[in-house]
């Protein structure tokens, strides 16, 4: 913890992502742009709701400041997920942003 962070509490992020590897460059990239936070990820749809419910193995989850919330996701699609956040703010008033890559070839 540096001058800038004392005193502060670190940023809740919850990362809905399935590639494991957008997951690490997500966590690098926080790491280097010195974010003070907390990354929670949830693998897909069904995990992201769970967390944001506070359910099963979530039932002690940290309510999420900010959720980056991947479109494409198995299971349940970001899509799903975030028609059912918006449609409920008790579960979360965080902040939600969409993100998806489009693949070309």
């Amino acid at each position: 913890m540096d001058d800038a962070t004392k005193g502060s509490r670190p940023v809740e992020i919850l990362l809905v992502e399935d590639n494991p590897g957008d997951e690490r460059l997500t966590r690098e990239a926080l790491k280097e742009g010195k974010v003070y936070s907390n990354l929670h990820w949830a693998k897909d749809g069904v995990e992201a709701m769970e967390f944001l419910r506070r359910t099963g193995r979530f039932a002690n989850a940290i309510r999420p400041d900010i959720i980056l919330l991947d479109l494409n996701l198995p299971k349940k699609d970001g899509r799903e997920v975030l028609e059912e956040i918006k449609s409920d703010r008790r579960k979360t008033g965080a902040k939600c942003w969409r993100r998806s890559r489009a693949i070309r070839s």
